[in-house]
């Protein structure tokens, strides 16, 4: 039992690196951008903020799911690959089909990836939220700027 609680906190705390580094990447993208995205039209500029911070959601969580498939993979939990991406990513989403289950020695991994996903969906959300919130922000201090 402490070996699996030791390794999935090592997981979540590499998967909180993960998405720490996609969010400082857009936030550094964004910062950059700045001058242009306060320019008129807005509204295009902030739906290309918006597919942009979806595609790094989308890319941390395919990274997280993979470095949890590769563990219950390299672990012996798994077989093949993939039964082994299947379930994290359906314990990550915290669908939990229960298709397939893991070996009751390993079983409290599956609750810890579950908690994982729940947590950085929360952080992803808040990633999103902050994108355009900041970007909006930004775009009404220009047109203030403007007259």
């Amino acid at each position: 039992m402490l070996i699996q609680i030791t390794l999935g906190t090592l997981l979540i705390l590499a998967t909180i690196v993960i998405a720490a580094l996609g969010f400082w990447m857009g936030e550094t993208l964004i910062t950059r951008v700045s001058p242009w995205l306060i320019r008129r039209p807005h509204a295009p500029k902030l739906a290309l903020v918006l597919i942009g911070a979806v595609l790094v959601v989308l890319g941390v969580l395919t990274v997280s799911v993979w470095l949890w498939a590769f563990a219950f993979l390299n672990l012996g939990v798994f077989s093949t690959l993939e039964p082994a991406a299947y379930f994290s990513l359906v314990a990550f989403t915290t669908l939990g089909f229960g298709d397939i289950l893991l070996p009751i020695e390993w079983r409290i991994l599956g609750g810890m990836a579950a908690a994982n996903g729940l947590l950085n969906i929360g952080l992803y959300t808040a990633l999103l939220v902050e994108a355009l919130r900041r970007v909006r922000t930004e775009q009404g201090r220009g047109v203030v700027d403007d007259r």
